[in-house]
């Protein structure tokens, strides 16, 4: 089985303005119209058995409306293979009773995006909302390294990292795009072995542009640096994961199938680990 666990959908009225309108900041291509129906052909056509749906909170008027909406989705996902998290913004102010009402909801964890919500990862309204997700044990996922649209700064950097998890030590930690998107020395120096997970979104082989135009990188890691990150941070530590729209899921697949991993390392990267943090939701 195959799951993913770095995906986005949104509400399927708004989806393909709202795609269209991020590929333009980010200068690369979609691969859905990034509703939940594409998510779900796309795991058809990919073979991919588990999808984790990510919500990013720009602003703190959204997390109630939004995550009500999730929940209320959440059965509907959960048939469609679809595992949904909720999310919080580090300017809401009644976290504690949000992250309460997505455990008591079933939802697993709840995504952060620095750099989306324009704070630094180790300001203390987001180590508040670690914190507490951390005692609830609901699993934290957060973008890390700076963003293709946004490169101006690193709002969450391998440093900002560190001093969290000094302050902090979460269980359940998730860093997206192999622990620093664009950061992947520091994350090799500085992160490999922690007391985290790293996922695989984004950040192997080539990224596709839209015509005419030049992302602020064109290549992520390289299937020789990713597999000497892989090794020193430990296979049992690293989860598959696309960043779908924005990567094609038949496709990233195969990338990581021909990765020059053992049988093992793969299967851990493409299921077992995921299973160990979402435990009986995916069977």
């Amino acid at each position: 089985m195959i799951i993913d666990f770095h995906t986005h959908t949104f509400p399927k009225k708004a989806s393909l303005s709202i795609v269209n309108k991020l590929a333009a900041v980010s200068k690369t291509v979609p691969f859905t119209d990034g509703s939940p129906d594409g998510l779900i052909a796309s795991m058809e056509k990919s073979g991919t058995g588990w999808s984790v749906n990510l919500p990013v909170m720009t602003y703190p008027e959204q997390v109630e409306k939004v995550n009500h909406s999730l929940i209320s989705q959440r059965e509907e996902f959960l048939s469609h293979g679809i595992v949904t998290f909720g999310g919080i913004h580090p300017d809401y102010e009644d976290y504690r009773g949000e992250l309460q009402r997505l455990k008591d909801a079933g939802i697993p964890g709840i995504k952060l995006h620095p750099a989306y919500q324009n704070v630094d990862f180790d300001d203390i309204r987001m180590i508040r909302i670690i914190d507490c997700a951390s005692e609830l044990g609901l699993i934290v996922l957060t973008h890390a390294g700076i963003d293709i649209g946004l490169y101006d700064h690193n709002y969450c950097s391998t440093r900002q990292i560190l001093n969290v998890l000094d302050q902090v030590r979460p269980q359940r930690l998730v860093l997206a795009h192999m622990g620093g998107w664009g950061s992947w020395d520091d994350v090799e120096r500085d992160l490999a072995g922690a007391p985290v997970w790293l996922d695989t979104a984004f950040s192997i082989g080539p990224i596709t542009p839209l015509p005419g135009a030049v992302p602020y990188l064109t290549e992520n890691l390289s299937d020789e640096a990713f597999v000497r990150l892989v090794r020193k941070h430990g296979a049992d530590k690293v989860l598959f994961a696309t960043d779908s729209p924005w990567e094609d899921q038949a496709d990233y697949i195969k990338r990581m199938e021909n990765m020059p991993l053992t049988g093992e390392e793969k299967e851990n990267i493409f299921s077992e680990n995921a299973r160990k943090l979402l435990g009986p939701i995916v069977k």
